[in-house]
């Protein structure tokens, strides 16, 4: 679990600046992803091949039967997988901070200024450093969680296409140099297609969160659009106003 201690620190700070969603999905991420891809799956898998059994001793032919199979190992796709899904919530991060950052110079401006007329003010964190997420945040936000959706997707896929959902226990395998068709039995193929089935349903819940955070996100803003309009109506009507003496 050591290798993954830095992603997980990276995705923790974005904790503070994502939506009960985002919260939701990455424990699902550190939980039932980081932690049982490091404790479990690759004791499961530390045998893959070393412990697959060919009825040929030609040399070469387990080797290139396994590669035929296996074009690249599961754990190594999951890690992959993971990497790749957590660099969009890792790039809004980078935005956040940058955003932080830049309005907590204009902070320290506005209290070297007696007069404050005509600066511009902070428009996405309060005094407390807490960030509101709308206007460029909450695109980037949006774009980092449509990004997700579009990976998660595609690997779901890609899973299917290489390996399918299921450890298959004797795999079939003519290639050079194996001198006839080969079969070669993979071991506890049982064992390996529950942490399958189960990597695939956690990417499932992954992806569900991600399609239901858009919508979310899509309501949320129309909520608060609707809410400024409104104000904007009644502040128009008010008595006393402009507005309302010309009605």
């Amino acid at each position: 679990m050591g290798e993954w201690g830095f992603l997980s620190k990276l995705l923790d700070k974005v904790q503070s600046h994502s939506t009960v969603i985002g919260k939701v999905w990455m424990t699902v991420l550190f939980v039932f992803r980081i932690m049982v891809l490091g404790a479990g799956a690759e004791k499961v898998w530390g045998d893959e091949q070393s412990k697959m059994v060919c009825n040929t001793k030609q040399p070469g032919c387990t080797n290139v039967c396994y590669d035929h199979a296996f074009p690249i190992s599961h754990i190594r796709f999951w890690t992959l997988q993971i990497i790749f899904v957590a660099t969009p919530t890792l790039m809004y991060l980078g935005h956040v901070l940058h955003v932080i950052q830049k309005e907590r110079k204009l902070r320290e401006h506005l209290k070297s200024q007696a007069e404050r007329q005509g600066v511009k003010l902070p428009k996405y964190t309060d005094d407390k450093g807490k960030v509101d997420i709308k206007g460029e945040l909450l695109a980037s936000y949006m774009t980092s969680v449509v990004v997700k959706i579009l990976l998660e997707s595609a690997f779901i896929a890609g899973q299917y296409y290489l390996y399918g959902f299921v450890m298959v226990p004797k795999i079939e395998c003519t290639r050079y140099p194996c001198p006839y068709t080969v079969e070669c039995f993979m071991s506890r193929p049982t064992e390996k297609t529950v942490f399958i089935m189960f990597m695939l349903i956690v990417s499932c819940v992954s992806l569900l969160l991600n399609v239901i955070e858009i919508f979310y996100l899509i309501g949320y803003r129309s909520k608060k659009h609707h809410v400024k309009m409104t104000l904007k109506q009644r502040h128009l009507y008010l008595p006393g106003t402009e507005e309302s003496g010309k009605a």
